[in-house]
């Protein structure tokens, strides 16, 4: 029975996991499709940007998975449950998990290193018809794997082809014995420090411009388009001024021939706003919006409340970490909470109400998310100071949308880290609970004991309490958890900035980001159409 209750569990579980991932796969292609630019849509940088994104979107729920399986072998009353009770059974559950940490994570590394990097350059190669396609692919090999000729001209030494035999054996046997896990969690671990730069960048800002922007709206598409009207007139009337000057047959000054190619250029942008305003406004879908408007306001509102939330927590958990921990030296890790922290206790009450504390973990991780695919969208894609490529419905070039997937993969590598720091006690061990043996109070009870259960924490048995395959990725190396600890601070400021920054700004437009001074004339087609 216990075999095949078992079985029956399995077949739910990979039913749900395989819904769930066409779900994600029709979300990938649905966002893809709505930035992509139609005019400078490739195929190759297509599916390769709905199949990172894809990935980042599956790896950032393995969290919610691995905590789900630890808390699902137990009972409520903190006994194993029948199929459970084996170490091995346990053991084999926890390996498969191990298993998807290794995939995924070195998919990641794949993808960030090689494959988008590859496609990246070979789309820009295809960009420049004069070039051929041999030096497409030599440029390509100088782009991308660079390293690769070095580490060639090293191989060709027959010793050297030995010492590599030997450290491949090697290697797989330590990870055929779940020893190559420092060695991955060092990798990831070094990656994830980008991540963290992304996530102080785009996802602290993404958590409140998001919310501000529901609750603030757009302008109205009737008042935009009176205001563009007089700004046209107003141009016009600069550019009619000008030309009058040379209508005596005098040449215009250097000045005044910069300004009037200023004002025409300033004229086709307006013209050009004109036209999508029109269309905007025969939209069914800016109706719809309208109509929607209360929804939006109230959506705005939790997703405020929510980034309020986050931040709370994650001051909370700094703080506990800054007056209980050992200090630097041992990274700033602290075994259990010594501070009410208000996310973790809410996951904590709602473990008797099944599957509620699993939907809110899930919620979390995707709204780290979404939070960050917003704060990338309306900041842009930038290297330090220098805007590399700008994120719009339908003009977003494939260039961008790789650099988009990529930044997000790394975002994911820091989520699982993020969420620990707001909830440890349950990402650590989720809902699971111990038994303890107490002493049976009263004169006649002799050494009578009674059981009583207990939520699993630091001071739990080892026997008793199964850890989180993610949590063995987070504490590895005391430097790492060091870093990301001030980096939590780094995000948390961020987010006051940002916070700022939203309320202070005014409502966007109904056409934010279709309309800009560098776009083409063709490019409207598409909206004309």
């Amino acid at each position: 029975m216990a075999d095949q209750s078992l079985l029956s569990e399995s077949v739910l579980g990979w039913s749900i996991f395989t819904f769930i991932l066409l779900v994600i796969l029709a979300f990938c292609w649905v966002y893809i499709r709505k930035f992509q630019s139609r005019q400078e849509s490739e195929v190759v940088s297509t599916i390769t940007a709905i199949c990172a994104l894809a990935i980042a979107l599956i790896t950032s729920a393995l969290l919610p998975v691995d905590i789900f399986l630890v808390s699902f072998m137990k009972h409520p009353n903190g006994t194993y449950k029948e199929w459970a009770a084996n170490n091995e059974t346990r053991g084999q559950i926890e390996d498969t998990v191990l298993y998807g940490y290794y995939t995924l994570y070195s998919i990641i590394l794949f993808c960030v290193f090689l494959w988008i990097p590859f496609v990246y350059f070979y789309y820009e190669e295809r960009d420049d018809d004069n070039v051929n396609k041999c030096s497409v692919r030599m440029h390509l090999s100088s782009s991308t794997h660079s390293h690769v000729a070095c580490l060639d001209s090293v191989l060709m030494n027959s010793n050297f082809i030995q010492i590599i035999q030997v450290r491949l054996a090697h290697l797989l046997l330590s990870l055929s014995n779940f020893n190559g896990l420092p060695a991955l969690s060092f990798s990831i671990s070094t990656l994830t420090l980008i991540g963290m730069l992304a996530v102080i960048t785009y996802t602290a800002y993404g958590m409140s411009v998001l919310p501000l922007n529901l609750i603030k709206g757009t302008r109205s598409v009737a008042y935009e388009r009176l205001e563009n009207t007089e700004d046209i007139d107003d141009v016009e009337h600069q550019i009619e001024k000008l030309k009058t000057k040379c209508k005596d047959g005098r040449p215009l000054s250097s000045r005044d021939r910069n300004n009037l190619q200023e004002l025409e250029g300033k004229l086709q942008v307006l013209q050009r706003r004109g036209r999508h305003l029109e269309i905007a406004e025969r939209n069914c879908c800016t109706k719809v919006g309208s109509a929607l408007r209360p929804f939006k306001i109230l959506l705005g509102i939790f997703f405020i409340l929510v980034a309020l939330l986050f931040t709370v927590a994650l001051f909370i958990s700094n703080l506990d970490k800054a007056l209980h921990s050992a200090g630097i030296s041992s990274g700033f890790i602290v075994f259990g909470t010594n501070l009410t922290n208000p996310l973790n206790e809410l996951l904590l009450a709602l473990q008797p109400v099944f599957p509620l504390d699993y939907i809110l973990i899930t919620v979390i991780t995707m709204y780290f998310v979404v939070t960050s695919m917003a704060g990338i969208r309306n900041m842009g894609i930038w290297f330090f100071w220098i805007r590399l490529y700008k994120i719009r419905p339908k003009k977003t070039r494939p260039q961008a949308l790789l650099f988009l997937c990529m930044i997000l993969l790394l975002i994911v590598l820091h989520t699982s880290y993020m969420i620990y720091s707001l909830a440890p006690q349950y990402v650590m061990y989720g809902s699971q609970k111990y038994l303890v043996q107490m002493p049976s109070a009263g004169p006649t009870s002799g050494n009578a004991t009674f059981g009583t259960t207990r939520i699993c924490d630091a001071d739990a048995p080892e026997d008793q309490c199964t850890v989180t395959r993610s949590y063995l990725f987070l504490h590895k190396f005391w430097f790492f958890s060091t870093i990301y600890y001030f980096g939590n601070w780094a995000f948390i400021v961020a987010f006051l900035i940002g916070l700022v920054v939203s309320c202070c700004r005014g409502k966007k437009s109904v056409i934010e980001g279709e309309v800009e001074a560098d776009d083409s004339d063709l490019s409207d087609d598409e909206y004309v159409h």
